[in-house]
């Protein structure tokens, strides 16, 4: 590392450990004013930013009782990345490079929820739930690391193994999703978006836990779907291939911009049967109108992403027990008005990228109490239909400890309208013909 690269990274930590906007968005714009900074420079500057992300607790501990973000970065590349002192000629004043020395041997005590890199309160929250702590620490520890690079091939225009067999061509080792049958890992973090596959629309990238809840939904050819969160659409696309390109799909989604970033990657698809709807809310008039008619609903919910924290570990200090109890609210009246869009027969699926029972489990608890006319699908069942050999029980529960992929939830919801009842005394005063007419239409 020279200095100048070390130089760039304090200056992005400055900017990024506030964390009150997204890492992500803080250094892309941080990189545009950086345009002396060249493609490995801007490799380390975001990988090197993104260790300490993943271990501010553990560093925190290490640099008190001053963290600034000069001793985060040193005790990163020291003590998390292993860089000798050698490595760091020429870089450190001689204190510090005395205080680097120093940090080899050092290791702080530490809560659990600290050494798993956690927030009090989701830690508790997850104990709450029943984990043990050794599962609490494992859980933490498998987000402690940088995710793979999932690809998803578009199976209305490519094969998955043709797919894998024109990268490895061009230098680049694609191996076959574990669980998803249209899924490819990548090894590396190559710049897979400028390769002619993707530019022409045989694969997107989409990590291989999302591309599960599609196979959950599991829409048929010629049926009318509703993606009711669709954000850029990667699991409206998914869906879109699924049905062969046929039926009629919205793509439902409350912001313009997101919606926006669906358009070139729909180009991209060849899909026809998708339409992009931008909606004011879950009472928009849009939405009412298909009430009861519709065949299958995808609703992945807005969440607090704390199962993305391999890719977003800003998330778990931009989030709080408050944030989550207003987007409990939003969850369960998002999932309420979806419901009513399904027909007689029809299926939900409801899906977070959070690891909290509070965004899960208690949402379809409650749902399923207010709302006797729906009842639950085994997800494992639906799963093994689709030749996934993946049981996490009745509820998809993925971790990227036990799967490898980001942390989802996801629960199957079936519409059941009970046939109506009518009194007996009806049957007994009434002729068959006059009870039949003035029966309700079911």
């Amino acid at each position: 590392m020279s200095a100048a690269q070390f130089d760039a990274v304090v200056d992005a930590l400055r900017r990024v450990l506030p964390c009150d906007r997204p890492a992500d968005t803080v250094l892309s714009a941080w990189f545009r004013d950086q345009r002396r900074l060249g493609a490995t420079d801007r490799h380390l500057v975001a990988e090197t930013v993104f260790a300490v992300l993943r271990r501010r607790a553990f560093l925190t501990a290490l640099t008190q009782p001053n963290p600034t973000p000069k001793r985060l970065a040193i005790a990163s590349l020291v003590k998390v990345r292993g860089l000798n002192l050698r490595e760091l000629e020429g870089i450190l004043t001689e204190a510090e490079k005395k205080w680097a020395g120093e940090l080899k041997g050092t290791t702080p005590e530490l809560t659990l929820a600290e050494r798993a890199e956690l927030p009090d309160w989701v830690a508790t929250q997850l104990q709450d739930a029943g984990l043990s702590d050794d599962e609490l620490l494992a859980l933490g520890q498998s987000m402690q690391n940088s995710a793979p690079l999932d690809l998803r091939v578009n199976t209305i225009k490519a094969r998955r193994e043709d797919v894998a067999v024109q990268l490895a061509r061009d230098g680049i080792d694609a191996q076959p999703t574990p669980m998803s049958p249209f899924g490819l890992r990548i090894k590396g973090k190559p710049a897979v978006n400028r390769h002619p596959l993707f530019t022409e629309g045989a694969f997107e990238v989409q990590d291989e836990g999302s591309q599960l809840l599609g196979l959950l939904l599991a829409p048929r050819r010629g049926e009318m779907v509703v993606d009711f969160c669709a954000g850029a659409g990667g699991k409206t696309l998914m869906l879109g291939a699924m049905m062969a390109s046929s039926g009629r799909l919205y793509a439902f989604d409350v912001s313009e911009k997101r919606l926006a970033n669906l358009k070139p990657r729909l180009a991209r698809s060849g899909l026809s049967n998708v339409h992009p709807q931008l909606i004011q809310g879950e009472n928009d008039s849009k939405i009412k109108r298909l009430a009861g008619k519709v065949d299958r609903v995808l609703v992945d919910a807005p969440c607090s992403g704390l199962g993305t924290l391999r890719r977003n570990p800003d998330l778990k200090f931009r989030q709080s027990p408050e944030s989550v109890a207003q987007l409990n609210v939003t969850q369960a009246s998002i999932l309420a008005h979806a419901a009513r869009l399904l027909k007689n027969g029809g299926r939900l699926v409801y899906a977070t990228c959070s690891i909290l029972p509070s965004e899960n489990d208690a949402i379809i608890d409650a749902f399923l109490a207010a709302h006797p006319d729906f009842v639950e699908l085994p997800a494992n069942v639906l799963l093994a239909e689709q030749r996934v050999e993946l049981d996490t029980g009745t509820r998809l529960r993925l971790n990227p400890r036990d799967h490898g992929c980001d942390g989802f939830f996801a629960a199957v919801l079936e519409r059941r309208i009970p046939k109506p009842v009518y009194p007996q005394d009806a049957e007994l005063d009434e002729p068959a013909g006059h009870a039949a007419e003035d029966s309700p239409a079911e």
